[in-house]
């Protein structure tokens, strides 16, 4: 079977090169490399996520899935205030975010490493970002949706993007996610937000 870009320890031969990303009004520098997700550009669906995110007065936001780290490190320069944390299964995509934290010269992000909510337990934040791994299958998306409720504080938001026909529609049902207006014909931005009790 092929290697995935949610491969845990890609064995793929290594090949980094940097591209540079204009969005939000800034411009961004990435390192990318074999055997990490949409390593030659900035995937439509992560663009998407990243122009229609609103940060708000979020002081604790998570890159659930961060990759190489564009949805992240972005988050981080809009809102320097706010406290980021990267998590990504794969190693590779860690190191890569990491150096890319640096690149950007970012002081409020850190990159951890491990699977789904694992490396952030105990920690509840704002707003949760996520372009989860549809080719993984739906035993790996789902948990990453439907576990997010308890790390999210009240009045927090779980912000994921999904192509329209791999995963949006069964995002959807798996709790009670809206469709938000920005989208393009084959992604759809979902959005949820905790309830107070």
């Amino acid at each position: 079977m092929a290697e995935h870009y949610f491969t845990e320890k890609p064995s793929s031969e290594r090949s980094i090169k940097e591209i540079t990303v204009d969005i939000r009004g800034s411009s961004f520098r990435f390192l990318t490399d074999r055997g990490v997700f949409s390593r030659g550009r900035l995937d439509r669906g992560t663009r998407l996520l990243i122009d229609t995110m609103n940060i708000g007065k979020a002081e604790r936001i998570l890159d659930l899935g961060c990759g190489y780290g564009p949805i992240g490190i972005v988050a981080a320069r809009l809102s320097p205030e706010s406290e980021v944390f990267m998590v990504d299964v794969n190693s590779r995509a860690c190191e890569l975010a990491a150096e890319n934290v640096r690149l950007n010269r970012l002081t409020n992000a850190k990159v951890l490493s491990g699977t789904g909510f694992e490396p952030v337990q105990g920690i509840k934040f704002d707003l949760v970002l996520c372009n989860p791994p549809i080719r993984a299958g739906k035993s790996v998306v789902f948990p990453l949706i439907t576990e997010a409720r308890e790390f999210i504080e009240p009045g927090g938001r779980l912000l994921v993007v999904a192509r329209t026909k791999q995963g949006s529609k069964s995002i959807l049902n798996t709790g009670h996610h809206k469709q938000t207006p920005a989208g393009l014909n084959e992604f759809t931005c979902l959005g949820n937000q905790r309830k107070h009790y």
